[in-house]
């Protein structure tokens, strides 16, 4: 029994360790690729190639020193940050980096992941009503309506992937993916879902709820050092889930583009798929324009979710009619 603790603990510390590593050097990524797009050289003086970058910038945060706005809750205002990242690091314990490598195999995988970044909202509201900051609370409500508009396109794309495989357990349906990767028949949804993804981690051109020109820096204005950090490491640990849960759904989770090539290792294949996903949200920042507010809502509601919905009656009807039902 001790053991058995023992040993989960000491995955889930693993799972933490690693997932704060990636965070890191997947902002070293972000700000290489920006650099390229905009031909400039972009982090290279902190270590060899700029490598040690990320390690600097959390040392420095961890060194400032945290201010706390005279009128706020401070209590609140503390606690906002520590929900935000709690809550990024809940869904990560039914992610199957490899054919065995999860902590834990649920049989509501998918629902469970919905259901615990659902919740990662709270942080944000409680950080722009504990502020006490007009810019703070405007970008809560901002990031509040845009979370729950692009909420149900997200759901819907999943659920022609859960009625596909016929099941909502995470390693089922990448094994339901031997033959065929999800986005192939599932084109449309895989591009609804990641456009749904940029709007429910408030990246560009969705990044209404930080966006400088209006709010300064959004939700999280009034934050320094530390508690800010805390804000980023649950955006970035959302963004790399965005693209863990793409690869998973639609391109195969660890499976090998091709049978020969099953004798590298899984999570090399699902690695390779998540950087080639993160590389597509850094483009995005890259080169779109940031949407009106209005042009925000009008395409959660009135395009995504009207085409969400209307593939998923499409993909059960393809299966009803043809007798496709998986079994």
């Amino acid at each position: 029994m001790y053991l058995f603790v023992f040993l989960t603990l000491l995955q889930v510390v693993f799972i933490i360790v690693f997932l704060l590593i990636s965070v890191a050097y997947s902002t070293l990524l972000e700000r290489k690729i920006l650099a390229i797009i905009q031909r400039r050289k972009g982090p290279n003086v902190v270590g060899v190639f700029g490598l040690t970058q990320p390690l600097a910038d959390g040392f420095k945060l961890f060194l400032k020193e945290p201010v706390l706005p005279s009128n706020s809750n401070k209590f609140l205002f503390l606690l906002a940050p520590v929900i935000s990242f709690f809550i990024s690091m809940l869904a990560w314990g039914v992610i199957p980096f490899d054919k065995t490598a999860m902590l834990s195999d649920i049989n509501i995988g998918l629902f469970y992941i919905l259901s615990v970044s659902s919740l990662g909202i709270y942080g944000i509201i409680l950080s722009g009503w504990a502020s006490n900051s007009k810019y703070a609370f405007l970008g809560a409500m901002r990031s509040t309506a845009q979370m729950i508009s692009y909420e149900l396109p997200l759901g819907f794309t999943i659920l022609n992937v859960a009625v596909c495989c016929g099941s909502l357990n995470l390693n089922s349906i990448v094994y339901a993916q031997r033959h065929c990767w999800y986005i192939v028949p599932l084109f449309l949804p895989f591009v609804i879902f990641f456009i749904a993804g940029l709007a429910e981690t408030n990246r560009h051109p969705f990044d209404l709820p930080e966006a400088e020109s209006e709010l300064v820096s959004g939700y999280n204005v009034e934050y320094s050092g530390m508690t800010f950090a805390l804000f980023s490491l649950a955006e970035y640990a959302n963004i790399l889930l965005m693209c863990f849960m793409s690869s998973i759904l639609f391109l195969g989770g660890w499976l090998p583009p091709l049978a020969v090539l099953s004798f590298i290792p899984g999570s090399f294949w699902l690695g390779l798929k998540v950087s080639f996903l993160f590389c597509l949200f850094v483009y995005a920042r890259a080169i779109l324009p940031r949407y009106r507010y209005d042009q925000l809502m009008f395409l959660g509601w009135k395009s995504l979710l009207p085409l969400a919905i209307g593939h998923l009656v499409f993909t059960i009807a393809i299966l009803y009619v043809f007798n496709l039902y998986p079994h």
